[in-house]
């Protein structure tokens, strides 16, 4: 990839889309930044009047998404780094989600997502390099109490990164699930839709709260170095967990999964399948 990239952020009006945004900028590299509302980059517009541009975009309407990607690659003559960041939280239990909570969700964080990595394929292809950072959740490898539909849309999109990126390898193109970690993004607050809470889990809802406690994070900023490492890597990896808290905790998240298999093992084995 030359020296100077290309990158097209989604959701990069607050959070960490506003973080990965203000580092390659800072490094020297151009950005279209896509959000709903870009009123929040006016004043990154006006500091990098040459380098920076701002596009209105909601992923969950696909035409407006292969619009968008068609225009951030011709406004700096193609794309090299995808930052497939914009997403949304559904907090409430399985039974407490309307069916169109849950078809709103999964229009974002999933769909959208798709429809982001199916339009900007054909300019990376055409390139002949290119990266495509999806950016998922920590805890997308197994269900959480009360954020069951925002993992399951992680995971979703975790599972359609890894095939992805074994069809379009052979064009150079490197695909990244990266897994991020808790920071301080504003996602449980301006980006949450919340369910009707229904008493029956309330003493479920108390220790859930008690167990996360109040601590929102670290600043979405500390994570951008990495990303940016990681968007220059050669030979990056096709996951990458993104804190050094949440590794932790994702390791012990897999060994108990392992425990669980192996205490099992022998009914298992007793189908031949």
């Amino acid at each position: 990839m030359p020296n100077t990239r290309t990158w097209f952020i989604t959701g990069a009006s607050r959070g960490l889309g506003r973080a990965f945004t203000e580092a390659a900028l800072s490094a020297g590299d151009r950005v279209v930044a896509a959000a709903r509302d870009i009123a929040p980059l006016a004043g990154l517009a006006e500091r990098h009047p040459d380098d920076f541009l701002a596009l209105p975009l909601d992923v969950s309407d696909r035409r407006a998404v292969f619009e968008t990607a068609d225009r951030a690659a011709a406004a700096f003559g193609g794309l090299d780094v995808v930052v497939n960041n914009a997403g949304g939280m559904l907090y409430g239990m399985v039974e407490e989600a309307t069916e169109q909570q849950i078809r709103d969700h999964f229009d974002v964080n999933f769909f959208g997502a798709v429809w982001v990595a199916q339009a900007v394929v054909p300019h990376l292809r055409a390139r002949g390099t290119g990266r495509l950072l999806q950016i998922t959740s920590m805890g997308s490898g197994g269900g959480m109490a009360s954020v069951g539909f925002y993992g399951a849309g992680k995971a979703a999109l975790g599972s359609v990164g890894e095939a992805l990126a074994m069809e379009v390898e052979q064009f150079g193109i490197k695909v990244t699930v990266v897994q991020m970690g808790g920071y301080a993004t504003g996602l449980f607050t301006t980006g949450t839709t919340t369910t009707e809470p229904d008493p029956a889990y309330e003493e479920l809802r108390t220790r859930l709260a008690e167990m996360w406690g109040d601590d929102a994070g670290p600043d979405p900023s500390e994570a951008a170095p990495a990303l940016l490492e990681l968007a220059a890597l050669p030979d990056p990896p096709l996951r990458l967990i993104l804190g050094s808290r949440s590794f932790d905790l994702v390791q012990e998240m897999d060994r108990a999964r392992t425990e669980q298999y192996l205490a099992w093992e022998t009914l298992s084995r007793t189908a031949p399948g």
